[in-house]
Formats: C-alpha cells, structure tokens, sequence
C-alpha cells in the first residue's frame, strides 16, 4: 500500500532545476533509499518532503493527504519524522531530555494545565520519559540516558537523533546521511538499527552515501541525477542498471564498484 506519493514535482533555485518533472511512490512498511551523485537534488528532495521548500509544481501526498505547500510543523503532525546530515541535537541537554522534546507533538495538555501542573501533565510527563527511555534503549543508548549531549561520542549522537525523531511515532522516517562521519563499526550499528526500525513496522526514508549499507538495508531504490529520476527499482536492479552505473559509480571501474555495492 502507497504511503507517500509524488506526482510531477519540481523546485528550482535561480533559474536551476534541483528537482525537474519528479513522480514515484514510497510503498508502507518498507526502506527505501534515495541515491545519486552529488548535486542530485537528494537533500532539496528531503526538504521538499518535510515542507522546508515549497514546490514550484507538483503534489506530495501522505497517507492520501495532500501536503503540498504545508508549513513544516503540519508536515511533522501528519506523520513525518527527520534527522540531518549535521547533527541537530540540543547539547545542553541529557540524552533522555533531547528524546522528549521529541513527543511535544504527541502531548496534548492546555497551558493552563501546565500552569497549575494538573494530575493529566504529571501523567503526560511520566509517560513521555518511560517512552522516551524505550526509545534510547531501542537504539543501544540505554546507558547514556543522563549524560549531557555534548558528552557523548559522535556515532551515538547520531542514534540520539534517530530515537527522538522516532519519539513523535513518525509514519515515515526520514534519515539523511546517518552513518556520514562514522567508523565502520558505527556504520555497522547504524545499519543494524534501521533493520530494526523496519522490523518493527516502521516506513524509513534513507539518503546515504555507504553503499554497503544502502544495498544491504534497502527494499527499493529511488536513483536520481540532475534532479530527475534516472532509475528505481531493487537493490540488484539498481547495481546492474547501466545508466546508473555511468551517472552514479562512473564508467572506468563501474563492475568492481558495483559489485563491491
């Protein structure tokens, strides 16, 4: 079942087009990751898809609402959850604390009810941190749950984002470049958790440059160049699409590229 639907969408920047004449659908419950070489348009795509950029044409559809020109907070309410390629984290806050900012969303006590801290917030709050330690455990940071953020290592700030984008129980996940800057056993941790994640029923979005990990954690993927879908289709499909192997791995080497993918 469709669960995120682009129809003919496009966005350009001074007369250049990042996203050109783009339609695909993102099937529920699967992961599906967004490649292509850099200045593809994957980020612009991502932004368009959380309502940070407005489409010039087109529509976006989640879960059949049309989102199309939203404001970023009715994209996040209708279900969308995102991390960045660079960190957003509040460092002045504990693991845990970063994890609950993410259910203010979920939260629905009126003002007046936090003025006077009725019995109904006392409740919402207890139930946010117990969700919000689940999630940390989730992602293997049970045990940093009250260390300051800027007292963590970078591999797991990276999962931090992660469990508190998960906190607002997002249908679709947004992950852009989550194992950028990490060793190989962080990228590790980070591939076994997006299974996870897909496991459990959640619909992930990934724009990643390890393509170790995009072949091995992938059920569909979207391949763009110059801001046009250049090739969707699985994983094996993808590493033996001629077009994709000249626009994304590059001629000379392209076989033992994509059979190192």
């Amino acid at each position: 079942m469709t669960l995120l639907a682009v129809e003919n969408l496009g966005k350009s920047f001074g007369g250049v087009h990042a996203i050109e004449e783009l339609s695909f659908a993102f099937e529920r419950g699967a992961v599906h990751s967004i490649i292509g070489p850099n200045g593809a348009g994957k980020t612009t795509l991502l932004n368009l898809l959380t309502g940070l950029y407005v489409p010039e044409q087109g529509r976006v559809r989640l879960d059949g609402q049309d989102l199309t020109g939203a404001p970023p907070h009715r994209w996040a309410a209708a279900g969308i959850g995102r991390t960045f390629q660079n960190l957003q984290v509040f460092f002045n806050m504990t693991a845990l604390e970063n994890v609950m900012t993410g259910r203010h969303l979920i939260e629905r006590d009126a003002l007046w009810a936090t003025l006077i801290r009725a019995p109904s917030l006392v409740r919402a709050e207890a139930d946010t941190r117990a969700v919000a330690l689940e999630l940390l455990a989730q992602v293997g940071l049970a045990g940093w749950a009250d260390s300051p953020a800027d007292a963590m290592p970078y591999g797991a700030l990276k999962r931090l984002e992660i469990a508190r984008a998960m906190a607002a129980q997002p249908k679709l996940l947004l992950l852009d470049e989550p194992a950028a800057g990490l060793n190989p056993t962080e990228a590790q941790d980070i591939d076994a958790l997006i299974k996870r994640l897909a496991g459990d029923g959640t619909t992930v979005v990934l724009v990643e440059h390890n393509m170790k990990l995009v072949m091995g954690v992938s059920d569909h993927l979207l391949v763009l160049d110059h801001g046009r879908k250049l090739a969707e289709g699985t994983p094996e499909q993808i590493r033996s699409n001629p077009a994709v192997i000249e626009a994304y791995l590059g001629v000379a080497d392209a076989q033992p590229e994509a059979e190192h993918a």
